[in-house]
């Protein structure tokens, strides 16, 4: 009987012990983040245009990084792998505001897209503002109501909110410390609540009365002919910096020809309405992922080309790297390219 059970108290204790291993190593959250090469992935299945060109015999590619949160595994291996960097979370960062952000960030990013290339092809477009939705709660002002990032604010008081003025319109004659009766839509449905105001710092150092949130405005771009507007599908990637690359695909798909010339042409970089491109981060990960996706032309922001270049030879790939710094400089640089033999 003693034997039994010491047998399976050392059982027990065994069992115990590799349970507290797993949890350790695979499931207890650590305060780091690993980055490494996301993926380099075709865009024109993201878009249509239902009177666009689709004639494109190569293919342009936006790039991405992918982003982890790490287990004690995940570190451990991470420290071998020399496309891998381990950086420490946002101590204060919420992963359901951090998923907001990124969705409005590529919601942005397709707008001002749309935007670039409607302007350098002459579409005639309005800018639609669709609804007004909280992004994240403010650090410094604790909020007084049950947000949630990705709630959208339908009313205030009764009255619709659909862009950042109508919100500014409805609170400038509160104080901190009114209630207000606000109507957001959260999931797809309505969520009824009365909220304290509470003060909060405006950009010139002075106070008002708010909600204690930060928000954003969806916007829409309507073309004026409606066979010309551009549609998107949800790929659930986040961020802005697949601009220039959703700008390259919508524009060739508005004007005639193909502007890949057969080529697999990939890249980087935010774009503004007037077509300019910004820097981004992780261009390191975007070069490896590309490579691995045998891409042969790389778009890259000019701010961005020392870390793409090194990296590029640590790799020792073969893709042309392309510094811009507006839209026009990739486009020019397409126009030079022979059709590429089949």
């Amino acid at each position: 009987m003693r034997q039994s059970r010491a047998k399976a108290i050392k059982s027990g204790l065994y069992v115990l012990t590799l349970a507290v291993i797993v949890y350790v190593v695979v499931y207890m959250s650590t305060p780091y983040m690993i980055n490494q090469p996301g993926t380099a992935e075709e865009i024109k299945p993201m878009v249509s245009i239902k009177s666009g060109d689709s004639e494109e015999k190569g293919t342009f590619m936006l790039t991405t990084v992918s982003v982890s949160y790490a287990n004690v595994w995940m570190l451990a291996t991470a420290r071998f792998n020399k496309h891998a960097e381990i950086v420490r979370k946002e101590p204060d960062r919420n992963d359901e505001e951090y998923e907001t952000q990124q969705r409005y960030y590529m919601s942005s990013s397709q707008s001002n897209a749309i935007l670039a290339a409607y302007n350098k092809a002459g579409v005639k477009y309005d800018v639609v503002s669709e609804y007004v939705f909280i992004v994240g709660l403010s650090k410094e002002s604790q909020p007084k109501g049950d947000f949630h990032p990705g709630d959208i604010i339908r009313k205030v008081n009764g009255q619709p909110v659909k862009q950042f003025e109508d919100l500014g319109v409805l609170l400038q004659d509160n104080q901190p410390g009114d209630r207000v009766k606000l109507q957001l839509e959260r999931n797809g449905k309505a969520v009824d609540q009365e909220v304290e105001l509470v003060e909060i710092k405006t950009a010139d150092g002075g106070r008002k009365a708010g909600l204690g949130v930060t928000v954003g405005e969806l916007r829409k771009v309507q073309a004026a002919d409606k066979a010309k507007e551009v549609q998107f599908v949800d790929t659930r990637i986040g961020g802005p910096s697949a601009g220039l690359m959703f700008t390259l695909e919508i524009y060739n798909q508005l004007t005639p020809g193909d502007l890949s010339h057969g080529y697999r042409v990939a890249g980087t970089g935010t774009i503004a309405e007037d077509r300019t491109v910004g820097a981004i981060g992780g261009v390191q990960f975007k070069i490896v992922a590309s490579d691995r996706e045998k891409a042969e032309i790389f778009f890259v922001p000019e701010a961005n080309y020392k870390d793409a270049k090194a990296k590029a030879e640590e790799i020792g790939s073969k893709m042309k790297l392309v510094p811009v710094k507006k839209l026009d400089d990739a486009l020019d640089y397409l126009a030079t390219l022979e059709p590429k033999a089949s």
